[in-house]
């Protein structure tokens, strides 16, 4: 192919597009380094497929591990699965984007539109500034949380309890599930309030989304300014805040109730524990599924109904422009309000004094809709292909889309097949099933110049 054409095809990828190959880029070099001898600790090479697994989970800031990561890799290996967490946790655009700014070279529209589609913003106003802030922030957070983190690991760990605090933090922060502790994530922990609370926060914050951080921090320098109460204050928030704020809150609360209420006397789990330990334990696990993929209960142990809403919880996830997974808290709400609308037959969805578009509802319903498609197709190929129960791979299959983490124990026996699946299912959910089918879509979005008859079907 000539220059001419080499041209032509850097400009006729959509933003979509190149952010689907940057990813697709990232994944492939990490798995080419962590297949490397010098990444493990047996200084043997794992195996392209585990090594393109792992580094698909990090990179998906997924979670799913088919070997310990303290036990098997090295600390180069440790190193690269770490950088590829930050990196997809942020997104490879925010960190390109970062590197023009030190080079001073400028950002051009391209570029811009790469940034907006990755940030999940309607506008263009402000990338450059958005993803400096984003970048910032997120150091300024992770820096807080491996300190409180060091707190506990460094009077036991020594010097390496430090780059065992910062690699939690950023793991915790980027929703991605990796650590460093031994087999059973952090249960050793599940009545260490530090490390519990300090952890759920970092979750917590990934899990909002840029967006709404920056919303908080609009109003709350109003706040000090006009000295603004409480309530006037959320009304100042934008519509998007408002129902990310609400449903993390919401789901939160109902998953600890659930959690307790099923778990508090189940002697696998929480039965045998103090008070104490019980609250918290409920606790982290309603904040765990939307997406880090930490655990400080034995998973595998829960009643089925704790099981059950864990899947729930994984399959909403956390918000937009953020670092978690899931179809997202927001375009659940967009779908529970559209249907109680039509309940109370009004025409328009509504929340907040304000009406919500109907281009933001089909694109709630087409995410809603891919996701479950998802779901439902990788759960009957691996219900072919490996031996686990249906709860099992169900289970994985929604923790892989949802890019948590969460696994009842069939990660490390997955055959080869699956776990080509499950690196395809994790990077779906990490992209955003609606972001990969338009992608893929080769035909531009186009507006009707002219409205078809309408003719009315039964539903329902």
């Amino acid at each position: 192919m000539n220059k001419k054409g080499l041209a032509k095809l850097k400009i006729d990828l959509k933003p979509t597009q190149i952010l689907v190959l940057g990813f697709l880029f990232l994944i492939i070099i990490g798995a080419i380094l962590l297949n490397l001898p010098i990444a493990t600790n047996a200084k043997k090479s794992i195996g392209f497929i585990d090594a393109l697994f792992t580094s698909t989970s990090a990179v998906c800031v997924t979670g799913l591990v088919v070997v310990n990561t303290l036990d098997y890799w090295s600390m180069f290996g440790k190193v690269v699965i770490l950088v590829l967490i930050q990196i997809g946790g942020l997104g490879f655009m925010t960190f390109a984007t970062t590197f023009f700014i030190i080079l001073g070279r400028k950002i051009r529209l391209k570029e811009r539109l790469i940034i907006q589609e990755a940030l999940n913003q309607y506008t263009l106003s402000g990338m450059v500034r958005l993803t400096k802030n984003v970048l910032l922030g997120t150091l300024l957070i992770e820096g807080i949380g491996a300190a409180f983190l060091s707190i506990r690991f460094v009077p036991v760990d020594g010097a390496y309890g430090i780059f065992k605090a910062i690699f939690h933090s950023i793991s915790a922060f980027c929703n991605a599930g990796f650590d460093i502790v031994g087999d059973s994530s952090l249960s050793p922990y599940i009545g260490d309030i530090i490390i519990n609370i300090t952890v759920m926060l970092l979750i917590i914050l990934g899990g909002l989304g840029f967006t709404v951080w920056i919303d908080i921090l609009r109003v709350l320098k109003q706040k000090f300014n006009d000295k603004l109460n409480l309530k006037r204050t959320f009304r100042k928030f934008t519509l998007h805040t408002k129902i990310v704020l609400v449903l993390t809150f919401a789901l939160i609360l109902i998953g600890f109730i659930f959690f307790f209420i099923l778990e508090t006397t189940n002697p696998d789990t929480l039965g045998n524990l103090s008070m104490k330990d019980k609250i918290l334990g409920s606790l982290f696990q309603a904040v765990t599924p939307r997406t880090a993929g930490f655990n400080t209960m034995p998973l595998a142990n829960m009643t089925h109904g704790s099981k059950f809403m864990t899947i729930i919880l994984m399959f909403i996830g956390g918000s937009p422009a953020g670092t978690a997974g899931g179809v997202k808290t927001v375009t659940m709400g967009v779908i529970i309000l559209t249907v109680i609308s039509g309940i109370r037959g009004k025409e328009r969805t509504e929340a907040f004094e304000r009406t919500i578009p109907e281009d933001i509802i089909k694109r709630a319903l087409a995410v809603i809709t891919i996701g479950f498609t998802v779901i439902v197709t990788v759960t009957m190929i691996l219900s072919v292909t490996e031996s686990g129960t249906f709860m099992e791979i169900l289970f994985e299959t929604v923790s892989a889309f949802a890019t948590v983490g969460l696994t009842l124990g069939i990660t490390g026996s997955l055959t080869t097949i699956g776990k080509i699946v499950i690196c395809i299912t994790m990077f779906i959910g990490r992209l955003g099933p609606l972001t990969i089918a338009v992608a893929l879509s080769m035909k531009a979005r186009s507006k009707a110049t002219m409205k078809k008859p309408e003719e009315k079907v039964m539903v329902g």
